[in-house]
């Protein structure tokens, strides 16, 4: 069951938007959107283990348990589906990169002149990108990762682009050694240089999303509850606004923040961080869902909760000029049907397809 603010659906409408976000726990990822008569839709597709996302509207990168998925929306301009919605993703790539634990995605430089996805491999403590001959290509490390090996040591997982260049990262801490991180949850967390490799800010509680918006660095410091930005001069990390909830998933919408929530797992991951401390003297149990937040004011101005069996998300992200989006699952007639023709070699959305 979801509920939402009364005017979530006018924020949408207002902003031209539709929102992403995935859940790996439940193994889904979902749209949210709005109908013709001015309600929400949700819609919803299993992806088991689903964490990173990216999309620039047409073309969609979410990662599983072994394989990083590309889907492509083959919708017209003007054109709808049964259910009214103005894009409609269908799964056209499979990387299979076996289990990496991939957390942040993007799309950007990737060496040689190319173009392709640059994902977070949180098992091997760096970024990489696809390899046409193995799991993946390592693209950069940090200073204090010693080697490539899978052993999840700092527990890096957040990643800002500057561009088409990977700019900053978020670690959970600078441990170098195998699940090294979970010691340092409180008070570890740092924000990583990738051109430099020099540490930006320190002293975060696992940190998350970090995400540079109107020449600013934000970011998420989950173990605290906390939406913020990094002065990247001094390193000094300002809070603007407290989440009720694990925050993960962080996305930009003009003055608006969107940021994921989650009620956190009660094992050793979770347990102990001050976000426990901070809810209870706020008289609130963690939440699941979306906030959305005005970043001048600092407050919220909308939200959504899962009710029940949705516990955790991951990644969120803004379809500009969409309202409302689907995607195509990977078995039944949905699939068999969805064929298109590429004009002209171009394959450029609305340009001759075929539905």
């Amino acid at each position: 069951m979801i509920l939402s603010s009364q005017g979530l659906a006018a924020w949408l409408a207002e902003q031209d938007v539709a929102l992403a976000l995935t859940t790996y726990q439940a193994g889904r990822l979902f749209f949210i959107g709005r109908k013709a008569d001015g309600g929400l839709r949700a819609h919803e597709r299993m992806i088991e283990h689903c964490q990173g996302l990216w999309t620039d509207g047409d073309t969609l990168w979410t990662s599983s348990r072994s394989i990083l998925w590309r889907f492509a929306n083959d919708m017209r301009e003007e054109a709808r589906t049964k259910r009214g919605a103005d894009r409609r993703f269908v799964p056209r790539e499979g990387r299979v990169t076996g289990a990496l634990d991939i957390h942040d995605i993007a799309v950007g430089d990737i060496g040689g002149g190319g173009t392709g996805p640059i994902f977070v491999n949180t098992a091997f403590n760096c970024l990489a990108t696809i390899s046409e001959t193995a799991s993946f290509r390592p693209l950069w490390r940090p200073p204090f990762i010693s080697t490539l090996v899978s052993e999840d040591r700092c527990h890096l997982n957040g990643l800002a682009m500057d561009g088409a260049r990977p700019a900053f990262v978020t670690a959970v801490s600078r441990s170098d050694v195998a699940d090294g991180w979970r010691d340092r949850r409180r008070d570890g967390g740092v924000v990583v240089d990738v051109a430099s490799g020099e540490i930006v800010a320190s002293g975060l509680s696992m940190p998350h999303s970090p995400r540079l918006h109107e020449g600013r660095l934000w970011l998420l410091n989950s173990g605290r509850g906390e939406l913020g930005w990094v002065d990247r001069e001094s390193g000094v990390f300002t809070a603007v606004a407290f989440c009720p909830g694990y925050a993960r998933g962080l996305a930009f919408v003009g003055s608006h923040a969107v940021i994921g929530l989650s009620r956190p797992r009660r094992n050793q991951t979770f347990e102990g961080l001050e976000l426990d401390e901070r809810l209870a003297a706020a008289d609130a149990a963690a939440r699941c869902g979306l906030l959305i937040v005005d970043i001048e004011q600092g407050r919220a101005v909308e939200w959504l909760r899962f009710q029940n069996t949705i516990d955790e998300l991951y990644d969120v992200a803004v379809l500009s000029g969409v309202a409302q989006a689907e995607a195509v699952g990977f078995l039944g007639e949905a699939i068999q049907q969805a064929v298109t023709v590429e004009a002209d070699g171009a394959g450029a959305p609305g340009g001759g397809r075929a539905h």
